[in-house]
C-alpha cells in the first residue's frame, strides 16, 4: 500500500509509521517540518503547510495514494482541507479524533461508541472542534465514494510523550519519586481509567487502512486494562523500588490554581473512562493492546534515563506549592478540633 501520514512526527504517528514499515507497505509523510526528529530513511518527507490551502493543493495535485492518515486536524476547517485535497487521490482518509469528543457525563458504563452523543456546546473547547469536526466528517462520507474513518484515542503515552501526570510532569514524575517529594493527584485517585501506549494504538490505524468494514465509521480505541488513577503514580514507584507519596487534591481547586494546565483534569479526567472495543475488535481483529501499565511506564523511565530528560522547574515548583496548601489546610482543620 501507498501510505501517506499527515503530521507523521508525534509520538502515536512515528509509531504508525514504523508499523506500516515493518509490514512492507511505502510511507510518506507530510509536515511542515518544524520539529527535529529523525525518520528511517526510506521514508519519504515531504514539508509542506496544510493551512495554505493553494500552496497545499498545488503540492500534491499529482499524489495517489491508498490511504491518508490524517494526524493534524482539529477542526472542520482542517478536515475540509484534507477532504478537498485528496478525495480524489486516495481510497480512503482515516482521521485522527479523540474521545474527548464525547460529551459528559457518559451515558454507557464501558463506554460504547453508538450510546454515546458528541459534545455539542463550546465548554471544553478541544474537544467540541474535533467533534464538530466528526459531524462534518460524517456528512462528507454519507455522500463520498471514497472511504472515510474516524479513531478516537484516548490518554496515550510513548515515547517522546510530554502529557504523563495530572500536571503533565513527565520525568518530573520519577524526579519526585526519587526525592520523596509528594505527588498530586486529583479527587481522591480512583478515577477507574485506560492507559494506553502508541505501539498498541498504532495497531487501529494500520488495521483500519484499506480495510472497508471501516468505511463510514467512528470507533475509540484504548488499551482495556482497568486502572484507578492514582495507579500510575504508584506503578511508577514499584518499578523504582520506592513507595510514592500522594496527596489528593479537588479538580476545582487545580483549576483554580492552573487554570490552562488542570482544565484537562475538570473537562474529561474527573470522569471514569472505561471503554469497550468490541466493535473495533470486530472490524479490526488485529487489534489487541497488549503492553501494560508496568511494561509502558519501563519503557518510559528507559527514554527518560536515555535522552537525560531533566524537569520542568516550572511545573515543580507548582506541585511543591500545591503540596504546602494541601499540608496547610489539613493543619488548619486539625486546629478545628482543638
Amino acid at each position: 500500500m501507498k501510505i501517506l501520514v499527515l503530521g507523521g512526527t508525534g509520538v502515536i504517528s512515528r509509531e504508525i509509521v514504523r508499523q506500516f514499515l515493518e509490514k512492507g507497505d511505502k510511507v510518506t509523510v507530510l509536515n511542515r517540518g518544524y520539529r527535529d526528529v529523525i525518520l528511517p530513511d526510506h521514508v519519504e518527507k515531504i514539508i509542506g503547510n496544510k493551512q495554505d490551502l493553494t500552496a497545499f493543493t498545488s503540492l500534491m495535485k499529482h499524489r495517489e495514494f491508498d490511504v491518508v492518515i490524517d494526524m493534524i486536524s482539529y477542526s472542520v476547517e482542517d478536515a475540509a482541507t484534507t477532504v478537498s485535497v485528496f478525495s480524489k487521490h486516495a481510497e480512503q482518509l482515516i482521521f485522527c479524533s479523540t474521545v474527548a469528543a464525547y460529551k459528559r457525563p457518559f451515558r454507557s458504563m464501558p463506554i460504547r461508541e453508538d450510546e454515546e452523543e458528541l459534545i455539542d456546546v463550546p465548554t471544553f473547547l478541544y474537544g467540541y472542534k474535533k467533534a464538530e469536526m466528526e459531524r462534518y466528517l460524517q456528512t462528507i462520507s454519507a455522500t463520498s465514494s471514497f472511504g472515510i474513518t474516524i479513531i478516537r484515542p484516548s490518554l496515550t503515552y510513548g515515547i517522546g510523550s510530554a502529557n504523563v501526570g495530572v500536571l503533565r510532569q513527565n520525568y518530573g514524575i520519577v524526579d519526585r519519586i526519587k526525592k520523596g517529594k509528594p505527588l498530586v493527584m486529583f479527587g481522591d485517585g480512583t478515577t477507574p481509567w485506560n492507559f494506553t501506549f502508541a505501539q498498541d494504538l498504532a495497531k487501529a490505524f494500520v488495521g483500519a487502512a484499506c480495510n472497508s468494514q471501516t468505511y463510514g465509521k467512528a470507533y475509540h480505541a484504548t488499551n482495556s486494562d482497568l486502572h484507578y488513577w492514582q495507579d500510575l503514580y504508584l506503578e511508577f514507584g514499584r518499578i523504582l523500588g520506592i513507595e510514592p507519596t500522594i496527596v489528593h487534591l479537588s479538580t476545582a481547586l487545580l483549576r483554580a490554581a492552573a487554570p490552562d494546565l488542570c482544565a484537562h483534569l475538570d473537562d474529561e479526567k474527573k470522569y471514569p473512562s472505561i471503554f469497550d472495543n468490541t466493535k473495533i475488535q470486530q472490524d479490526i481483529p488485529s487489534f489487541q493492546p497488549q503492553l501494560s501499565l508496568r511494561q509502558g511506564l519501563e519503557m518510559l523511565i528507559e527514554w527518560y534515563e536515555q535522552t537525560s530528560q531533566g524537569v520542568d522547574l516550572e511545573k515543580d515548583r507548582l506541585e511543591d506549592h500545591l503540596v504546602s496548601l494541601y499540608y496547610s489546610s489539613l493543619a488548619q482543620a486539625s486546629k478545628l478540633l482543638e
